[in-house]
């Protein structure tokens, strides 16, 4: 039996690790979790992408409001400013975290392969002030201070920008 980590299911599904995750508490993959961490079954992954393509009409990406916050935004208004911020990068990119009680990381993966602690904040790090302007239609944020050398801060953004919409896709 070949098993595999929710980040290697969710690139071999296209979806989010979120995704991934829900699917195994549902039942919808065979799953077991070992050490606090999801083993998926790679055959019924498989059975389960096949059945999501049947069934599922291609559709456009609508980054609304209602959508944006239901994956995971904050709505901000202020005069005419109109924003939903996104504070928890992590859900949205390729990067599974654990965490002790103290919220310190306690252990770290970047695409399936374990990384240090360190490089783990250091990816958090890279972006910051992460919203989408409604006004706009922009995602806007800044660059943070620090760099992991796992991957630039471009890379960053852009896998965060593309968490974002593909877990809107999702819903």
């Amino acid at each position: 039996m070949t098993t595999l980590t929710t980040s290697q299911a969710a690139t071999l599904a296209g979806v989010t690790i979120d995704t991934i995750r829900h699917w195994c508490r549902m039942g919808a993959v065979r799953a077991t979790k070992t050490a606090g961490r999801w083993v998926i079954d790679q055959v019924s992954l498989l059975r389960r992408i096949e059945l999501g393509t049947r069934t599922r009409k291609e559709r456009t990406v609508e980054l609304t409001v209602a959508n944006l916050v239901a994956v995971g935004g904050r709505e901000w208004k202020r005069g005419d400013k109109h924003r939903i911020y996104f504070n928890n990068i992590a859900d949205y990119l390729p990067l599974e975290i654990e965490r002790y009680k103290s919220g310190n990381i306690s252990w770290a993966a970047w695409e399936g392969e374990e990384i240090s602690n360190r490089q783990a904040y250091l990816i958090l790090q890279s972006v910051d002030r992460v919203y989408y302007d409604v006004a706009t239609g922009e995602f806007r944020g800044c660059y943070g201070l620090r760099e992991s050398r796992i991957a630039s801060k471009q890379e960053i953004w852009k896998r965060l920008v593309d968490g974002i919409k593909q877990a809107v896709a999702a819903l």
